[in-house]
């Protein structure tokens, strides 16, 4: 039996039994189990024509995981000796990996690690302790107090728990202190905080938010995912920065600032409010603005920060700076970032700009079937790198340089002006969320920086002392951009003593020598002073929306859409006309769309939209005047509604129909009875996109296909396949009932547009087949049980007052069910998705289906008939 640290000894005592469910050989260092495999030359050979890599560098596949054994790795680290250690994604526990070479090729011996721990998301070494950060669970640490190589104190530390896709995820080393970061996505709860860098957040949405239309984060409020920091036995948390969806990972470069890979919510592509994966320069006190459902934070709002690389559509997971490589210099320098989705290995190449970074993205390494979890840089300088997750099998590679550039270590790239202007924000950044008599003086000038993350430091700051101090001189200040920070810090305060002059401060402000950047940052001043301290008067009403009115229309969308979206709150029925007028005669893009990615990926969707692109700007005009109720004329209302039809008839993501459906239901709730009657033929018809052919039944015979006589039948026959046919089968089998596939489909399931580039056919038949043997928790069905006795499976999605259900048979229509008719609302372990899917289908059709998913939607794929 293991040692256990006396702190916590009884939960330890409970860990340690349940362990036997999951964790077999919980033995002495002695005997555990082992297993060498030699990977022939051809494995390798194999790695490298099924990846591709940049010109010099080669993948090498080293071990091929049985995931019946050793289940499906996600989390990735290395020891002192070189040596890997690996953790399952369920209960199958922790393996460490030894590399040897033999003549050029390894010899790969597995190791079961005895701590019964398993589930890990993140790694972190410290003092010659592992920390772990374990899905449903918390921060762990194990220690080796014997001395015998073998890790024999496991200590659980505590923090929050949640055991979700969006839970628990990382935890790393801080650069300039002994203590460690946690990263945590926005589905875990808040923890109990001893102290916060950030000093009072909150939703901050101006108009009625619209929560996820298919019941995702619902009622899950700021932070949203967080980083904290942590002493080494975790007894202090403090917040660090909020505001993200889903950051699986984080890294410090070498002048030890913090970076991170949020994901994006790919339901919402099309929307407004869809927010892409991005890169993101984690300060001290940030908050990224993710606000669930429709609230995101514009990322141009002063009192956010911007992300350092937008990069399109994704699903992070591990990333690592290329310290330590043996690698040219530019790649030493990179920031290496794992898309699961895509299978794809991005390099960032960070450049200093001023307190912060730029940064342009490379395809360092892609492939199919290559759902990417982590990586590390070994002992040996090469990258080694995992797939998994899920239900996919995992493979061991290495990535190794054998190239003509030199490989010596290369000191990390700078320059004299950006290094003083890091400088300066990490000074003010030593006021953060701490009350000290120099704040005031030395961060106040510095709140006019032409610097946005030196400003906002100031700011916060400022913030950070009582607000009593410095309320005077925010009423006071006359530089554009002290102004705006001084009175968001004032809104920011709470102290409603100060609504009355801080509103007519900004009536005040003489607007005709500030840029765009800074009328945005007034209006965003304007938006918080009347959310967090009150609404204005009467008088003050007027005199602002005359105000705002002659700034409406503008030559910058960005303008008319804070404009916009003060003037529909403050009631002003004059923004009508004038937001009709904008959505009838859009201006032209002057950027790419932010749904396309920074390079390019096979997927259907994506092309789709590209095809018959999304009026998002128009949209969200519609959307904020949806909240409007008087002042409508019967024309105006049909130009409206008018306008959600043909916006309908454009190509989103899995949820872009159903917030149309939503915003075209919140206007009319909000028009009169005669006004209802005049655009009933209009608002009467549906906004569902259906493909443009005639779906015919399969053919059949079909069979009750089992896993390995579908991966029989469909293993090497997918060439000269049926595109027609494979899509027809999509159809007729009912998947495109839930998924959407190509720009077309159900919305319950996931979009399936990428599911070649990340899962193996036999993976592939495997979910479909026997979908009940792994559910992801944002696609899990429910039990609910009525008062009455009666029970309904199916998917939840909570509304307001009552939940919408639906069943496993997606011929069936929702059910809607009162709140007060529920009693209780309990996990399935039944899927949604039905498990006979595939067998109305005969071995052609199944193939040409098969070959439909893994080609993305791509008539002219390798895998077609030409």
């Amino acid at each position: 039996m293991h040692s256990i640290n006396q702190r916590n000894r009884s939960f330890y005592l409970t860990i340690i039994s349940a362990a036997l469910l999951f964790i077999t050989g919980c033995t002495s260092s002695s005997d555990q189990q082992t297993e060498q495999t030699q990977p022939e030359v051809n494995q390798q050979d194999l790695a490298s024509s099924e990846i591709q890599t940049l010109p010099g560098f080669e993948a090498q596949l080293l071990y091929e995981v049985p995931r019946g054994s050793y289940g499906t790795w996600i989390a990735l680290t290395v020891d002192n000796q070189g040596r890997l250690i690996a953790s399952d994604q369920s209960n199958k526990g922790m393996y460490r990996v030894t590399l040897n070479e033999t003549e050029g090729n390894p010899e790969v011996e597995i190791e079961e690690v005895t701590i019964p721990l398993s589930g890990v998301n993140g790694f972190a070494w410290k003092n010659q302790d592992l920390y772990a950060n374990v899905g449903g669970k918390g921060i762990f640490k194990m220690s080796n107090e014997r001395g015998d190589d073998q890790f024999d104190v496991l200590e659980f530390l505590g923090g929050p728990a949640k055991l979700a896709e969006h839970g628990n995820h990382s935890v790393i080393n801080t650069a300039t202190d002994n203590d460690l970061y946690v990263i945590n996505g926005n589905y875990t709860p808040e923890p109990e905080l001893n102290s916060s860098r950030l000093p009072n957040w909150d939703e901050d949405l101006l108009l009625p938010r619209m929560w996820d239309i298919r019941g995702n984060a619902r009622g899950i409020y700021a932070p949203g995912g967080y980083i904290a920091k942590i002493n080494p036995d975790a007894s202090k948390w403090e917040m660090f920065s909020i505001g993200y969806r889903n950051p699986y990972d984080a890294a410090v470069n070498p002048h030890g600032e913090l970076f991170t890979f949020d994901s994006d919510m790919e339901w919402d592509l099309g929307m407004p409010w869809y927010r892409p994966t991005r890169l993101i320069h984690v300060t001290s006190g940030s908050d990224y603005g993710w606000r669930s459902g429709s609230g995101k934070w514009k990322e141009y709002y002063e009192d956010s920060l911007p992300p350092t690389l937008n990069t399109g559509r994704g699903s992070p997971t591990g990333i690592l700076f290329g310290t330590g490589a043996k690698f040219p210099a530019k790649y030493q320098h990179a920031l290496f970032a794992l898309d699961w989705l895509y299978g794809t290995i991005y390099a960032f190449h960070l450049t200093p700009d001023g307190a912060t970074y730029k940064a342009r993205a490379e395809k360092f390494l892609s492939g199919n079937a290559l759902p990417l979890t982590d990586a590390v840089i070994g002992k040996d300088g090469a990258l080694y790198f995992i797939i998994g997750g899920r239900s996919n099998d995992t493979k061991l590679y290495r990535v190794v340089y054998t190239g003509d550039e030199a490989t010596d270590p290369a000191p990390y790239p700078d320059n004299t002006e950006a290094k003083q202007a890091r400088q300066i924000r990490k000074n003010l950044e030593q006021f953060h969320g701490k009350t000290n008599p120099k704040a005031i003086q030395e961060a106040w000038p510095h709140l006019d920086s032409d610097d946005q993350f030196i400003r906002y430091a100031a700011r916060v700051a400022v913030e950070s002392q009582p607000v009593n101090l410095w309320a005077n001189k925010a009423l006071n200040e006359d530089k554009p951009w002290a102004k705006i920070n001084g009175l968001i810090a004032l809104a920011r305060s709470d102290s409603q003593i100060y609504r009355e002059d801080a509103i007519n401060s900004l009536i005040e402000t003489n607007l005709d020598s500030f840029n765009p950047d800074q009328k945005l940052g007034y209006l965003r001043a304007l938006s918080l002073v009347i959310m967090r301290l009150g609404d204005p008067d009467n008088a003050q009403k007027e005199l602002i929306t005359d105000k705002l009115q002659q700034l409406l229309p503008s030559e910058n969308t960005r303008l008319n859409t804070e404009l916009i979206r003060l003037l529909v709150y403050l009631e002003d029925s004059r923004v009508i006309e004038k937001a009709l007028a904008l959505v009838q005669n859009p201006k032209p893009r002057d950027s790419k769309p932010n749904w396309l990615g920074v390079v390019d990926h096979p997927d259907g969707t994506i092309e789709k939209m590209q095809q018959n692109p999304p009026p998002v700007q128009e949209i969200e005009y519609l959307f904020m005047l949806r909240n409007l109720k008087t002042g409508w004329t019967i024309e105006q209302r049909r130009e409206y509604f008018t306008y959600i039809n043909e916006a309908s008839g454009k190509m989103g993501g899995s949820s872009y129909t159903g917030y149309l459906r939503k915003i075209r239901d919140d206007a009319l709730s909000n028009a009169s009875e005669e006004e209802h009657d005049a655009v009933a033929g209009i608002t009467g018809v549906s906004l569902i996109t259906e493909p443009d052919f005639e779906v015919q039944p399969p053919e059949g015979p079909g069979r009750d296909w089992t896993v390995n006589e579908a991966i029989v039948a469909v293993s090497d026959h997918l060439t000269d396949r049926n595109f027609e046919n494979g899509r027809n089968a999509f159809f007729a089998t009912g998947c495109a009932s839930c998924h959407r596939f190509n720009g077309y489909g159900g919305n319950i399931g996931p979009d399936l547009s990428t599911i070649g580039l990340r899962s193996s056919v036999s993976v592939l038949l495997e979910d479909i087949i026997n979908p009940n043997s792994l559910i992801s928790d944002q696609y899990s069905s429910s039990e609910v049980k009525l008062k009455s006795g009666e029970l309904i499976l199916g998917l939840v999605v909570e509304e307001t007052d009552t939940l919408k259900i639906y069943p496993r048979d997606p011929d069936q229509s929702a059910i809607m069910v009162s709140k007060n008719q529920v009693q209780s609302v309990e996990p399935s372990s039944i899927s949604q998705m039905p498990a006979n899917l595939l067998n109305p289908l005969n071995e052609d059709e199944l193939r040409d289906l098969i070959a439909y998913l893994r080609s993305g939607g791509n008539p002219e794929s390798k895998l077609f008939k030409k």
